[in-house]
């Protein structure tokens, strides 16, 4: 429990910038995963979804809330009515101010929030990290390859070298993406740490990728149905264009074929 408390902390450092243990400089590495949520027509891979959902409750969850998601909102992942029902009982507890204690959780509840240790909640993280970063003022990387807050999830959860040293008396551990390249956060995932009940591996690199894309489904879990607005907006006002400019065209063609006296 000590140890999933001090990890927690550490993660809290881990996605703040400012608490940086930076010692040497080093450049900082995010990968540019190929997630299917992303582009245009990008779709949620609800799989990768559930794998996420898995990781986040047993390695996550200890530290970690997610108080702005409600529990019913799973079953967009996939789950059936009963399947939320029992993973919200069996997982959480909630307090009941009129039960004055507290009680097993129900769809109609929040995750729990849960700050321990000063660790953040998770429920916007991928929407309040930027991984990619353009020229100052243009974002031209941003343009191309989006906010990347998903990325930097990933990339900071698979980035340890497996170098570490002591400074002030405090373990850093050398991490790739994490600005500086130290950070005092030990590594929070291992190979087969999670047994996926699809069977898909669980190595470091794939849980990362998972609860990245789980956390970018929690800060944005409408984002399909943007994008299909988004689609039949820019279709409206295509059409809507060639219609005026037929009109126009139309209004104006006896104007503009008279001969000038």
């Amino acid at each position: 429990m000590f140890k999933k408390l001090a990890i927690g902390a550490a993660f809290a450092l881990a996605l703040t910038p400012a608490a940086s243990f930076a010692a040497g400089g080093g450049e900082q590495h995010i990968e540019d995963f190929d997630f299917s949520f992303e582009g245009p027509f990008g779709t949620w891979d609800q799989n990768q979804l559930q794998r996420g959902l898995q990781v986040y409750t047993e390695v996550c969850a200890a530290c970690h809330g997610l108080q702005y998601v409600p529990l019913r909102d799973l079953e967009a992942l996939g789950y059936s009515e009963e399947e939320v029902i029992a993973y919200a009982a069996g997982n959480f507890e909630v307090f009941d101010p009129e039960l004055d204690d507290f009680r097993p959780a129900i769809p109609t509840d929040h995750f729990p929030a849960n700050t321990g240790v000063g660790a953040p909640d998770l429920s916007l993280m991928a929407k309040a990290r930027a991984g990619f970063h353009g020229p100052y003022g243009l974002g031209i990387n941003q343009l191309f390859k989006g906010m990347g807050g998903a990325e930097y999830i990933a990339s900071l959860l698979d980035g340890y070298t497996g170098e570490e040293k002591e400074e002030a008396g405090t373990i850093l551990y050398e991490n790739k993406a994490f600005p500086g390249g130290w950070i005092s956060m030990a590594p929070p995932l291992a190979e087969d740490q999670v047994e996926f009940t699809d069977g898909h591996p669980a190595t470091v690199e794939a849980m990362s990728e998972d609860i990245a894309a789980f956390l970018m489904w929690t800060a944005e879990p409408k984002m399909m149905e943007r994008k299909y607005s988004g689609f039949v907006g820019v279709i409206f006002l295509s059409v809507l264009s060639v219609l005026l400019y037929l009109v126009n065209k139309r209004l104006w063609a006896g104007v503009k074929g008279k001969r000038q006296h």
